[in-house]
């Protein structure tokens, strides 16, 4: 099994709140923890999936608490949104009758939207919730996931131990990090995609809005892939896909609720406000997802396409993402354009500095490429560290400011 960066988080949370929310997309591994916490920590288990458990928690919470006691993990909690009123009930009598009322139930559910109005409503100051992402390639490669920041000489040993040359990592983009295709390698990415995708319309958007026309919202998800890495234009959209605005905004509520889609908002400084573009960049979760989407089904057809660029930088852009969320960080991570057409692909502002990073699909670069590099931001921060993250095997100055960095570094 491969080990999740996110389970030492877990664990800290059972330590301390009486109720861990695990929220993420459909088929990343929460399943999977949960099996490993209930054979670790000897919790109680039941799946709602199982129709009959599904029943009695939505028609009947208390009498499901009592049959399955706590401490008890509930995976995909989602299905009976009345169980958190009745969760809440139990916490809040163990803590008036002064007994220890931490860890007592982790939930998962990959619907964030829906979770929430019944967290915020019922178990606020309760509950800890804890983000899930798909795999990092850290993960995948059994390495530590420390928050990534420019620091050259930490990234330098970083990627001195282990590389990834172009032709590999292309595939990588082309399969994905989801656990499944991971762990079985005669799984092609077209039978685990289509079957996700298919099940995921059908289940998981179904239970969240009302979809009369599956095939366009099918067709929704296919553009959306194809502008992954672009800046978020609802109109574009509208008239593309033959929806309106509303219903848009709608279904891009949907796909950022259940983790395929996240957003990356414009680095805003104070005295820069009015030149800022203010759209944010859209970001599907797995290149792997993106690709079937936008139908480009393996490395060569990747490579000669117009998605080449922003599939690499999707990819590079989710790493960084990833290692704040699995050390239950915030990401202090945004992406600058100003109206003269300079443009960054990633700011960090973190310790009262910033970082700047481009993310690119080659391995050589001089002068020309490092422009917006060189020149920087407007910021209230010192800018500290400028990179390209790209394809190089090894890490090498461009100038005295800029340094070219393998993925590998992060």
């Amino acid at each position: 099994m491969i080990e999740r960066a996110i389970y030492p988080q877990i664990l800290h949370s059972i330590s301390l709140r009486p109720v861990t929310l695990i929220t993420g997309a459909p088929q990343i591994g929460k399943t999977t923890l949960c099996m490993k916490l209930r054979d670790e920590k000897g919790m109680n288990y039941v799946s709602l999936h199982d129709r009959k458990e599904r029943t009695m928690a939505h028609n009947d919470p208390d009498t499901f608490l009592k049959l399955h006691p706590h401490p008890l993990i509930i995976d995909e909690v989602q299905y009976a949104p009345s169980l958190l009123e009745s969760i809440e009930s139990v916490v809040d009598r163990m803590k008036e009758e002064g007994k220890p009322n931490k860890g007592m139930f982790v939930l998962t559910g990959s619907q964030a939207y829906k979770l929430m109005e019944g967290v915020s409503d019922s178990l606020a100051g309760r509950i800890s919730v804890i983000n899930m992402s798909p795999l990092s390639l850290n993960e995948i490669i059994g390495r530590d996931t420390p928050p990534f920041d420019i620091d050259i000489d930490k990234n330098i040993k970083r990627s001195s131990g282990f590389s990834i040359g172009p032709r590999e990592f292309y595939e990588r983009l082309i399969r994905g990090t989801y656990p499944e295709p991971e762990v079985e390698p005669n799984l092609t990415t077209q039978e685990f995609y289509s079957d996700y995708v298919d099940t995921y319309i059908d289940k998981d958007v179904s239970e969240i809005i009302n979809v009369v026309n599956k095939d366009k919202f099918y067709s929704f998800m296919q553009l959306i892939a194809s502008m992954t890495g672009q800046e978020l234009n609802y109109e574009r959209i509208a008239s593309d896909v033959g929806i309106d605005g509303k219903t848009v905004k709608s279904w891009i509520s949907v796909l950022i609720a259940g983790d395929i889609i996240h957003l990356l908002q414009p680095y805003n400084d104070r005295s820069t406000s009015k030149r800022i573009v203010k759209r944010p960049k859209i970001y599907f979760w797995d290149t792997g997802l993106a690709c079937y989407l936008a139908r480009v089904l393996d490395a060569d057809s990747l490579i000669a396409g117009y998605l080449k660029g922003p599939m690499t930088e999707t990819f590079m852009v989710n790493e960084i993402i990833k290692s704040y969320r699995n050390n239950k960080m915030d990401s202090p991570c945004y992406y600058y354009r100003d109206s003269n057409g300079n443009e960054i692909d990633m700011v960090i502002v973190r310790g009262g500095h910033v970082s700047l990073i481009e993310c690119k699909s080659g391995s050589e670069f001089g002068w020309n490429d490092i422009k917006s590099l060189d020149r920087g931001i407007p910021s209230q921060y010192p800018i500290t560290g400028r990179c390209i993250l790209c394809l190089t095997e090894k890490p090498y100055p461009i100038n005295d400011k800029v340094y070219a960095l393998p993925i590998t570094s992060i």
